[in-house]
Protein backbone atom coordinates (compact mmCIF):
# COMPACT_ATOMS: atom_id res chain seq x y z
CA UNK A 1 0.00 0.00 0.00
CA UNK A 2 1.14 3.70 -0.69
CA UNK A 3 0.35 6.92 0.92
CA UNK A 4 2.35 8.68 -1.51
CA UNK A 5 0.74 11.69 -2.83
CA UNK A 6 2.04 10.73 -6.32
CA UNK A 7 0.42 7.11 -5.86
CA UNK A 8 -0.94 6.16 -9.25
CA UNK A 9 -3.79 3.23 -9.38
CA UNK A 10 -2.40 0.63 -11.72
CA UNK A 11 -4.71 -0.48 -14.89
CA UNK A 12 -5.65 -3.74 -12.97
CA UNK A 13 -5.88 -3.80 -9.34
CA UNK A 14 -4.93 -6.75 -7.74
CA UNK A 15 -4.93 -8.25 -4.25
CA UNK A 16 -2.23 -6.50 -1.94
CA UNK A 17 -2.83 -9.06 1.05
CA UNK A 18 0.17 -7.31 2.68
CA UNK A 19 -1.60 -4.02 3.01
CA UNK A 20 -2.01 -3.91 6.52
CA UNK A 21 -4.79 -2.49 8.70
CA UNK A 22 -6.80 -3.72 11.67
CA UNK A 23 -9.57 -5.98 9.44
CA UNK A 24 -6.12 -7.22 7.04
CA UNK A 25 -6.78 -10.49 8.58
CA UNK A 26 -10.13 -11.19 7.35
CA UNK A 27 -10.94 -8.80 4.34
CA UNK A 28 -10.66 -10.09 0.72
CA UNK A 29 -11.99 -9.45 -2.62
CA UNK A 30 -14.04 -12.97 -3.09
CA UNK A 31 -16.92 -14.01 -1.41
CA UNK A 32 -17.81 -17.76 -0.24
CA UNK A 33 -16.88 -19.81 2.56
CA UNK A 34 -13.38 -20.23 3.78
CA UNK A 35 -14.29 -23.48 6.11
CA UNK A 36 -16.87 -25.97 6.93
CA UNK A 37 -18.87 -25.18 10.26
CA UNK A 38 -22.63 -25.75 11.21
CA UNK A 39 -24.09 -22.94 13.04
CA UNK A 40 -25.56 -24.00 16.41
CA UNK A 41 -29.54 -24.03 17.17
CA UNK A 42 -31.37 -23.55 20.04
CA UNK A 43 -34.66 -24.24 21.04
CA UNK A 44 -36.44 -20.33 20.47
CA UNK A 45 -38.46 -19.13 17.13
CA UNK A 46 -35.50 -16.82 16.39
CA UNK A 47 -32.12 -17.74 15.62
CA UNK A 48 -29.79 -14.87 15.68
CA UNK A 49 -26.17 -14.86 14.62
CA UNK A 50 -24.28 -11.51 15.61
CA UNK A 51 -21.57 -9.63 17.64
CA UNK A 52 -22.57 -6.51 19.47
CA UNK A 53 -21.27 -3.93 17.33
CA UNK A 54 -23.88 -1.07 15.98
CA UNK A 55 -25.53 -3.49 13.51
CA UNK A 56 -25.86 -6.18 16.08
CA UNK A 57 -27.35 -3.97 18.36
CA UNK A 58 -29.95 -3.09 16.39
CA UNK A 59 -31.26 -6.43 16.01
CA UNK A 60 -31.17 -7.27 19.46
CA UNK A 61 -32.40 -4.05 20.91
CA UNK A 62 -35.62 -4.79 18.93
CA UNK A 63 -36.44 -7.81 20.28
CA UNK A 64 -35.76 -7.18 23.59
CA UNK A 65 -38.45 -4.55 22.97
CA UNK A 66 -41.07 -6.52 21.51
CA UNK A 67 -40.56 -9.30 24.97
CA UNK A 68 -41.25 -6.20 26.85
CA UNK A 69 -44.26 -5.58 24.94
CA UNK A 70 -45.04 -9.22 25.84
CA UNK A 71 -44.84 -11.30 22.58
CA UNK A 72 -43.24 -14.66 23.12
CA UNK A 73 -42.82 -15.34 19.95
CA UNK A 74 -39.96 -13.21 19.89
CA UNK A 75 -37.90 -15.66 22.40
CA UNK A 76 -34.58 -15.64 20.62
CA UNK A 77 -31.05 -17.34 20.67
CA UNK A 78 -28.52 -14.52 20.32
CA UNK A 79 -25.34 -16.49 18.90
CA UNK A 80 -22.11 -15.12 19.19
CA UNK A 81 -20.16 -14.55 16.24
CA UNK A 82 -16.55 -13.52 16.27
CA UNK A 83 -15.88 -11.37 12.96
CA UNK A 84 -12.10 -10.85 13.97
CA UNK A 85 -10.96 -14.63 14.01
CA UNK A 86 -13.59 -14.95 10.60
CA UNK A 87 -16.33 -17.16 12.25
CA UNK A 88 -18.61 -15.46 9.52
CA UNK A 89 -17.17 -17.30 6.75
CA UNK A 90 -17.96 -20.70 8.18
CA UNK A 91 -20.10 -22.02 5.64
CA UNK A 92 -23.34 -22.67 7.83
CA UNK A 93 -23.39 -18.60 8.24
CA UNK A 94 -22.74 -17.75 4.42
CA UNK A 95 -25.46 -20.07 4.04
CA UNK A 96 -27.85 -17.70 5.88
CA UNK A 97 -26.19 -14.91 4.67
CA UNK A 98 -24.30 -14.84 1.38
CA UNK A 99 -22.60 -11.33 2.35
CA UNK A 100 -20.99 -12.93 5.23
CA UNK A 101 -21.79 -9.79 7.16
CA UNK A 102 -23.45 -9.86 11.07
CA UNK A 103 -26.49 -9.87 11.90
CA UNK A 104 -28.27 -12.68 10.56
CA UNK A 105 -31.37 -14.26 11.49
CA UNK A 106 -32.99 -17.34 10.81
CA UNK A 107 -36.78 -17.28 11.43
CA UNK A 108 -38.13 -21.05 12.43
CA UNK A 109 -41.71 -20.01 13.92
CA UNK A 110 -42.89 -21.34 10.36
CA UNK A 111 -42.91 -24.69 8.69
CA UNK A 112 -40.29 -23.44 6.81
CA UNK A 113 -36.78 -21.68 8.50
CA UNK A 114 -36.56 -18.34 6.80
CA UNK A 115 -33.36 -16.49 6.73
CA UNK A 116 -33.26 -13.05 6.92
CA UNK A 117 -29.82 -11.07 6.33
CA UNK A 118 -29.12 -7.06 6.60
CA UNK A 119 -29.78 -5.43 9.58
CA UNK A 120 -32.55 -3.20 8.22
CA UNK A 121 -34.13 -5.95 6.33
CA UNK A 122 -34.46 -8.44 9.67
CA UNK A 123 -35.89 -5.15 11.70
CA UNK A 124 -38.53 -4.69 9.07
CA UNK A 125 -39.17 -8.55 9.23
CA UNK A 126 -39.68 -8.35 12.97
CA UNK A 127 -41.48 -5.53 12.99
CA UNK A 128 -44.38 -6.49 10.35
CA UNK A 129 -44.14 -10.28 11.92
CA UNK A 130 -45.00 -8.55 15.31
CA UNK A 131 -46.81 -5.58 13.92
CA UNK A 132 -45.14 -3.26 16.18
CA UNK A 133 -42.58 -0.10 15.89
CA UNK A 134 -43.88 0.62 12.15
CA UNK A 135 -47.26 1.86 11.35
CA UNK A 136 -49.20 0.00 9.86
CA UNK A 137 -49.81 2.63 6.70
CA UNK A 138 -49.85 5.99 5.55
CA UNK A 139 -47.51 9.04 6.11
CA UNK A 140 -46.46 7.60 9.54
CA UNK A 141 -45.56 4.61 7.97
CA UNK A 142 -43.84 6.31 4.93
CA UNK A 143 -41.48 8.56 7.09
CA UNK A 144 -40.15 5.45 9.56
CA UNK A 145 -39.06 3.70 6.02
CA UNK A 146 -37.21 6.91 4.78
CA UNK A 147 -35.42 7.21 7.84
CA UNK A 148 -34.87 3.25 8.23
CA UNK A 149 -33.53 3.28 4.54
CA UNK A 150 -31.35 6.80 5.28
CA UNK A 151 -29.72 5.09 8.16
CA UNK A 152 -28.95 1.37 6.04
CA UNK A 153 -27.49 4.18 3.52
CA UNK A 154 -25.95 6.80 5.76
CA UNK A 155 -24.09 4.11 8.04
CA UNK A 156 -21.14 3.18 6.29
CA UNK A 157 -19.67 6.55 5.52
CA UNK A 158 -19.56 6.83 9.47
CA UNK A 159 -18.56 3.23 9.78
CA UNK A 160 -16.66 2.02 6.83
CA UNK A 161 -15.47 5.52 6.30
CA UNK A 162 -14.81 8.01 8.90
CA UNK A 163 -14.36 5.05 11.77
CA UNK A 164 -12.16 3.49 9.07
CA UNK A 165 -9.66 6.10 8.42
CA UNK A 166 -9.75 7.66 11.96
CA UNK A 167 -9.00 4.57 13.72
CA UNK A 168 -8.43 1.44 11.82
CA UNK A 169 -6.12 2.24 8.98
CA UNK A 170 -2.62 1.95 9.03
CA UNK A 171 -1.49 5.54 8.61
CA UNK A 172 -3.33 8.69 9.01
CA UNK A 173 -4.88 10.04 5.47
CA UNK A 174 -5.41 13.59 6.36
CA UNK A 175 -7.67 13.94 2.50
CA UNK A 176 -9.90 10.53 3.72
CA UNK A 177 -10.30 11.86 7.29
CA UNK A 178 -11.50 15.12 6.62
CA UNK A 179 -13.61 13.62 3.87
CA UNK A 180 -15.22 11.47 6.23
CA UNK A 181 -15.61 13.83 8.84
CA UNK A 182 -17.54 16.14 6.93
CA UNK A 183 -19.71 14.06 5.86
CA UNK A 184 -20.09 12.30 9.77
CA UNK A 185 -20.42 16.31 10.86
CA UNK A 186 -23.23 16.74 8.25
CA UNK A 187 -25.25 13.52 8.69
CA UNK A 188 -25.45 14.49 12.67
CA UNK A 189 -26.66 18.17 11.44
CA UNK A 190 -29.07 16.25 9.40
CA UNK A 191 -30.72 14.45 12.57
CA UNK A 192 -30.33 17.10 14.91
CA UNK A 193 -32.24 19.55 12.52
CA UNK A 194 -35.12 16.42 12.14
CA UNK A 195 -34.83 16.11 16.45
CA UNK A 196 -35.67 19.83 17.40
CA UNK A 197 -38.84 19.31 15.12
CA UNK A 198 -39.95 16.01 16.78
CA UNK A 199 -39.73 13.60 20.11
CA UNK A 200 -38.57 10.65 17.84
CA UNK A 201 -36.80 10.42 14.22
CA UNK A 202 -40.39 9.45 12.33
CA UNK A 203 -42.32 11.23 15.03
CA UNK A 204 -44.04 11.33 18.21
CA UNK A 205 -43.51 7.54 18.36
CA UNK A 206 -40.25 5.64 18.76
CA UNK A 207 -40.30 3.13 15.57
CA UNK A 208 -37.66 0.32 14.08
CA UNK A 209 -36.05 3.99 12.50
CA UNK A 210 -34.95 5.46 16.18
CA UNK A 211 -33.73 1.33 16.79
CA UNK A 212 -31.43 1.71 13.50
CA UNK A 213 -30.49 4.84 14.24
CA UNK A 214 -29.44 4.64 17.50
CA UNK A 215 -26.30 2.55 17.66
CA UNK A 216 -24.68 4.12 15.57
CA UNK A 217 -25.17 7.79 15.85
CA UNK A 218 -26.57 7.77 19.55
CA UNK A 219 -23.31 5.89 20.53
CA UNK A 220 -21.39 8.28 18.81
CA UNK A 221 -22.61 11.48 20.80
CA UNK A 222 -22.68 9.72 23.83
CA UNK A 223 -18.65 8.88 23.14
CA UNK A 224 -19.14 5.01 22.89
CA UNK A 225 -17.75 5.04 19.10
CA UNK A 226 -14.51 5.31 18.20
CA UNK A 227 -13.16 7.56 20.85
CA UNK A 228 -14.32 10.29 18.32
CA UNK A 229 -17.09 12.46 20.81
CA UNK A 230 -14.60 15.35 21.07
CA UNK A 231 -13.23 15.92 17.52
CA UNK A 232 -16.09 15.65 15.80
CA UNK A 233 -17.86 18.16 18.62
CA UNK A 234 -20.62 16.00 19.26
CA UNK A 235 -21.79 18.20 22.09
CA UNK A 236 -23.26 21.15 19.95
CA UNK A 237 -25.49 18.22 18.39
CA UNK A 238 -27.87 19.20 21.37
CA UNK A 239 -31.21 17.59 19.92
CA UNK A 240 -29.54 14.46 19.18
CA UNK A 241 -27.92 14.01 22.47
CA UNK A 242 -31.62 14.37 24.40
CA UNK A 243 -32.81 11.55 21.85
CA UNK A 244 -30.05 9.09 22.41
CA UNK A 245 -30.16 9.83 26.33
CA UNK A 246 -33.48 8.99 26.50
CA UNK A 247 -33.63 5.93 24.46
CA UNK A 248 -30.52 4.75 26.18
CA UNK A 249 -32.44 4.69 29.63
CA UNK A 250 -34.98 1.87 28.10
CA UNK A 251 -34.23 -1.43 29.63
CA UNK A 252 -34.90 -3.23 26.69
CA UNK A 253 -32.51 -1.05 24.65
CA UNK A 254 -29.73 -1.24 28.08
CA UNK A 255 -30.29 -5.34 27.82
CA UNK A 256 -30.22 -5.22 24.10
CA UNK A 257 -27.15 -3.21 23.93
CA UNK A 258 -25.81 -6.03 26.21
CA UNK A 259 -26.34 -9.08 23.91
CA UNK A 260 -23.11 -10.48 22.34
CA UNK A 261 -20.93 -7.66 23.36
CA UNK A 262 -17.48 -8.81 24.26
CA UNK A 263 -15.85 -5.43 24.54
CA UNK A 264 -16.17 -2.58 27.98
CA UNK A 265 -16.70 -4.05 31.14
CA UNK A 266 -17.16 -7.18 31.85
CA UNK A 267 -20.70 -6.84 33.67
CA UNK A 268 -21.56 -5.36 29.99
CA UNK A 269 -21.27 -8.02 28.28
CA UNK A 270 -23.66 -10.73 27.17
CA UNK A 271 -21.76 -12.91 25.15
CA UNK A 272 -24.73 -15.05 24.41
CA UNK A 273 -28.26 -14.92 25.26
CA UNK A 274 -30.82 -18.18 25.30
CA UNK A 275 -33.36 -17.08 27.95
CA UNK A 276 -34.53 -13.92 29.40
CA UNK A 277 -32.71 -15.32 32.61
CA UNK A 278 -29.40 -15.00 31.46
CA UNK A 279 -29.41 -10.95 32.37
CA UNK A 280 -30.29 -12.51 36.29
CA UNK A 281 -26.33 -12.74 36.34
CA UNK A 282 -25.76 -9.03 36.20
CA UNK A 283 -26.99 -6.84 38.71
CA UNK A 284 -30.12 -4.13 38.10
CA UNK A 285 -27.26 -1.34 38.61
CA UNK A 286 -25.16 -2.81 36.09
CA UNK A 287 -27.51 -2.92 33.31
CA UNK A 288 -27.26 0.85 32.25
CA UNK A 289 -26.80 2.71 28.73
CA UNK A 290 -23.24 4.00 30.19
CA UNK A 291 -19.72 1.84 29.26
Amino acid sequence: MSTSPDYTPPKVWTWNQASGGHFANINRPIAGATHEKELPVGRHPLQLYSLGTPNGVKVTVMLEELLARGHRGAEYDAWLIRIGEGEQFGSGFVAINPNSKIPALVDRSGPTPVRVFESGAILLHLAEKFGEFLPSEGPARTETLCWLFWQMGAAPYLGGGFGHFYVYAPSKIEYAIDRFAMEAKRQLDVLDRRLAETEYLAGAEYTIADIAVWPWYGGLVMGWQYDAAEFLDVQSYRNVRRWAASIGERPAVRRGRMVNRVRGEPASQLHERHEASDFDTKTQDKLTAGG
